[in-house]
């Protein structure tokens, strides 16, 4: 019975994921970290507590009188709410296993609390003691008793149940994981996934196809249109179809199926012999899709919808028209794009000189950002979630992990050419697109304040890679009238919003304003999909309706091969 079960595909539901999703790094092609990175914060860490000694020592103190406590039976620490690695009973239930998490949980939280005193004694910006305090997170969630199979009584039961099957099998999957995924647990269950069945499976023709990319113009299935097309510029280090998950959870499903003509951009995966691809590149292969989509659907302009480092190649390409008075952009949306990276996030944190150096030079070595690699670098900036939670299910349950298509499309990944690569570095260090003409794509200083069409900017409340109040800031880059919006949701969650599911909320407030905790204070909850607040807003920056077309493509471009194309399998 173990072994039939164990073999079973187990379709994990969307809530059940929410930790993982909400912790991926999702579209972000910025810096790495390496293990001497990390060593040397924690160094820097501790120097920093041997500077004050009289802080260690009350916090020591205190440390101590809680493990007596501990030892004595009469502590009250909980973990906290939402930590899952203490829900086994044996932690309420079992004297030693109760005495063993909070002697853990109390030794942890001295850990964090010294890194903020540290930080408070020393006044330094926040990427300093950010990047103690994810070191110490390091140290501390690896040594989690709930980690090792004696100290995981969850485990130790499954072993008993099975007759030692689950170890045997824990086995198998991290030998696996060693010669196949680099040595990291595997995150999904690939086997139900095949794209353009099961994901990225909107039906469509790719009708152009480019040395950067493949432009892919969807069926309508309404006997309507608007007349003004949409265009979607997706990051360049993952695949396009994030926003294309499986049918019923697809954006661009969920937006034909509401008459809207609907085109995307898919990025080719680069390889060595693409080292010298850049910006200027890549905004020239965007702004060609804008001239294809306007020609297929014989509108003037279209309206733009770009997601996170597509966003800033968008932003640039906008600030580039707007610059030359060139008016094919009638309205643009911005979904998770961080323009300002003086705000606290996860992206920006160990962007300086040093590490920002280190990753150009790496890269251009290289040719490209491998993506694989910073994907297993960035899982670690979210271990419980994205390493140790499937270290405990994968080895020491032995069971497989689950099939979820955001984890599928977030293990399938492309590369950066190293040019690329360097242009988003140097964004994200120098801050040049909130000062006018302090950034340059094809020759031409760039100002967003130039571009005046209407904007949708959508933020996601925990957002770890693009803080929401950056996104914030970035509408206010902008020269026309911005609608921002706030999901309740994370990175990737806020991407992938589909109607139905109740918890999902989001909030909105027309008056910008400055402040974005004032927007918040000010902003009204609606419940559901921002899907359905940004089709309202997009369809009437979409024209009037005509008939839909009986055929797809049009002019000089006729469909090569149906959706969702050659680039997205990998294929040249």
């Amino acid at each position: 019975m173990a072994v039939a079960i164990k073999h079973e595909i187990d379709l994990a539901h969307p809530e059940e994921m929410a930790p993982a999703v909400d912790a991926i790094l999702g579209a972000n092609p910025f810096v790495a970290l390496s293990p001497r990175d990390t060593l040397r914060t924690l160094g820097q860490f501790l120097v920093n507590l041997a500077a004050h000694p009289e802080k260690f020592s009350s916090r020591f103190s205190e440390l101590t009188f809680e493990l007596m406590r501990v030892a004595a039976g009469a502590s009250e620490i909980e973990p906290e709410a939402g930590d899952r690695r203490f829900s086994d009973p044996a932690f309420a239930e079992n004297p030693v296993y109760r005495r063993l998490m909070q002697t853990y949980l109390a030794w942890r939280a001295a850990m964090h609390d010294l890194v903020g005193l540290a930080a408070e004694s020393d006044g330094k910006d926040w990427k300093t003691p950010a990047q103690e305090r994810f070191a110490v997170t390091l140290m501390t969630e690896a040594l989690a008793p709930t980690n090792l199979l004696w100290g995981n009584p969850a485990a130790l039961k499954r072993a008993f149940d099975t007759a030692g099957m689950s170890l045997l099998y824990g086995a198998r999957n991290f030998i696996v994981d060693l010669f196949t995924n680099n040595g990291m647990p595997s995150q999904v269950d690939k086997r139900p996934f095949e794209v353009g069945r099961t994901i990225a499976a909107t039906p469509g023709a790719v009708i152009h196809r480019g040395k950067l990319c493949e432009v892919i113009q969807y069926r309508p299935a309404t006997p309507q249109v608007f007349e003004r097309p949409v265009l979607l510029i997706p990051p360049q280090i993952n695949k396009y179809y994030v926003m294309d998950m499986a049918p019923k959870r697809s954006f661009t499903e969920y937006a034909v199926g509401r008459g809207i003509q609907f085109f995307t951009v898919s990025w080719r995966n680069p390889g060595a012999q693409d080292r010298d691809l850049g910006l200027d590149d890549y905004v020239s292969a965007c702004e060609e899709a804008v001239a294809i989509a306007a020609d297929v659907t014989g509108s003037p302009d279209v309206n733009l919808t770009a997601v996170c480092a597509g966003g800033i190649t968008s932003s640039l390409m906008l600030g580039h028209l707007a610059a030359h008075d060139d008016r094919r952009i009638n309205a643009a949306t911005l979904i998770v794009t961080m323009l300002d990276s003086s705000e606290p996030s996860m992206t920006g944190m160990f962007a300086n000189e040093e590490t920002v150096r280190a990753a150009a030079e790496a890269s251009r070595a290289r040719g490209v950002l491998d993506a694989a690699t910073l994907q297993r670098t960035f899982a670690w900036l979210r271990p419980n979630d994205l390493v140790w939670n499937y270290w405990v299910n994968n080895y020491l349950m032995g069971k497989d992990p689950a099939a979820f298509d955001i984890l599928y499309w977030n293990s399938d990944s492309t590369n950066l050419p190293a040019r690329l690569h360097a242009g988003f570095l140097e964004i994200l260090l120098r801050n040049p697109l909130v000062e006018p003409g302090a950034a340059k794509i094809l020759d031409t200083p760039i100002d967003l304040g130039r571009f005046t069409g209407d904007m949708y900017v959508l933020a996601g409340m925990t957002d770890h890679i693009c803080a929401w109040r950056a996104c914030h800031r970035a509408a206010r880059l902008f020269g026309g009238d911005t609608e921002f919006v706030l999901s309740a949701s994370g990175h990737v969650q806020s991407l992938v919003c589909p109607p139905g599911n109740f918890k999902m909320k989001y909030f909105t407030n027309p008056r910008l304003g400055d402040d974005p905790d004032r927007w918040m204070q000010g902003a009204a909850e609606h419940k559901g999909t921002w899907w359905d607040n940004w089709l309202d807003w997009i369809e009437q920056r979409s024209g009037a309706k005509r008939p839909a077309p009986a055929e797809l493509g049009g002019g000089r471009y006729r469909p090569i091969e149906p959706a969702p194309g050659s680039y997205v399998r990998g294929r040249p």
